[in-house]
């Protein structure tokens, strides 16, 4: 079943390959409007979307309290910059600090920059607290690691597409195996004094929803006590309730030094991140050593709040938890030879399919969007599936039989 192309989303696809970079491989549909957990495309035809701009709309499309969050403060200021104080900022680190409990936050936009910014504050730490002689310090990363598309953060990418012809490659990475903590504990002595930070997704989201095994994070935490260097999390795609936890490192009860989180932390509505530390971490930064002309802009602000009062106050975290082992149970029961794995926490999940007759997981997707789900593969036989958070079981339960369908034609 191919997936079907009206002239009217055509022209639209067109338009984007004729005047747009040609740095993204969509799935076909054209999409114009959002509620909650669904949207609709140029011919008013109705999705479940279960990508959620990667983690990115937890609280569902277009919430009417984020919307208004954002309207009223559009009406009023939107950017200062930080040359000047503004009335938004203060209560926003205020209420990040109680929300998440670290002593302080640095805002900026992209997740890609609070990663950058994790970086710096790392190595910052490294030179002016642990002693590490300049130029020397070290951080350690995951083979399968997606931090985003920066000259520096590709570098320490073992993905030949994010990495490859991007040369020469920024220093100061080594890689060792995801979930290995021999192999972690062997690099951290290897290089101990010079050792910075290990930076980690608690969860690989782009590498295909790879779940580490328990007491992992918990390992890595201790290793890095007793190496003298910090823990980094990559919170980004996993936290803000996304896995059934806050953060998902809470699964572990770990307490990174630093937590870099962004996407879900505006509902979608912005491009909004943040970088979490205690005081001996983020004071190592003085005024002019780093920032951002919209880090922390009056709009940003509101919007991030209001964001984060639904995930609070509708509990989405809870929710998360509950239909996460509803989909998992549901998926893990159909009998086909052509899914090998599902695999997940919260409502982060993958299926991993393997080829049959000639399909593949895309093939699978554009059987989906035909029948009104979106999810996109990753890694080529690795589909995420995602929803917002704001789902609810009968809406959950109505997709999976969807998938259950769509599984079903692909064998055909």
């Amino acid at each position: 079943m191919k997936f079907q192309v009206s002239a009217n989303a055509k022209r639209f696809i067109e338009q984007e390959a004729q005047f747009g970079a040609h740095n993204y491989h969509p799935l076909a549909v054209v999409l114009s409007r959002g509620e909650g957990p669904f949207v609709w495309d140029v011919d008013n035809k109705r999705y479940y979307d279960f990508l959620s701009a990667y983690s990115a709309v937890n609280q569902g499309h277009c919430h009417p309290k984020i919307i208004e969050a954002l309207n009223q403060q559009a009406s009023t200021l939107c950017l200062t910059s930080r040359a000047f104080y503004n009335d938004c900022l203060g209560p926003y680190e205020e209420y990040i600090h109680n929300y998440f409990g670290y002593d302080k936050m640095l805002p900026m936009n992209s997740g890609a920059e609070a990663v950058e910014t994790g970086l710096k504050l790392a190595r910052r730490w490294a030179y002016k607290v642990k002693g590490v002689p300049d130029e020397k310090a070290v951080i350690v990363v995951c083979d399968g690691n997606f931090h985003g598309r920066t000259i520096s953060i590709v570098s320490m990418s073992s993905d030949p597409d994010s990495y490859k012809h991007y040369g020469p490659y920024t220093p100061g990475f080594e890689r060792v195996p995801y979930n290995d903590i021999v192999a972690l504990e062997k690099t951290l002595k290897h290089y101990a004094d010079s050792v910075a930070a290990v930076l980690v997704e608690p969860i690989q989201g782009e590498a295909g929803v790879v779940v580490p095994h328990d007491g992992y994070l918990k390992a890595i935490a201790s290793l890095c006590k007793q190496y003298n260097c910090l823990f980094v999390a990559d919170e980004v795609q996993t936290g803000i309730g996304r896995t059934g936890k806050l953060l998902c490192c809470d699964h572990e009860n770990v307490r990174p030094d630093i937590v870099l989180l962004g996407k879900a932390i505006s509902g979608g509505v912005l491009p909004i991140s943040a970088i979490l530390a205690d005081d001996p971490i983020m004071l190592t930064i003085k005024p002019g050593e780093h920032g951002s002309t919209y880090g922390g802009f009056p709009l940003a602000c509101k919007v991030a709040m209001a964001a984060l009062d639904v995930i609070r106050d509708e509990k989405l975290t809870e929710n998360a938890e509950k239909l996460g082992q509803i989909f998992r149970n549901e998926l893990g029961n159909i009998k086909c030879e052509a899914i090998s794995e599902v695999r997940g926490k919260g409502l982060l999940n993958a299926v991993v399919i393997k080829p049959y007759k000639g399909r593949e997981a895309w093939d699978l997707c554009e059987i989906m969007a035909t029948n009104g789900l979106l999810a996109k593969p990753t890694h080529r036989h690795i589909i995420r599936f995602a929803p917002p958070l704001v789902i609810t079981e009968a809406q959950l339960r109505d997709a999976i039989g969807i998938i259950k369908q769509s599984v079903e034609q692909f064998m055909d």
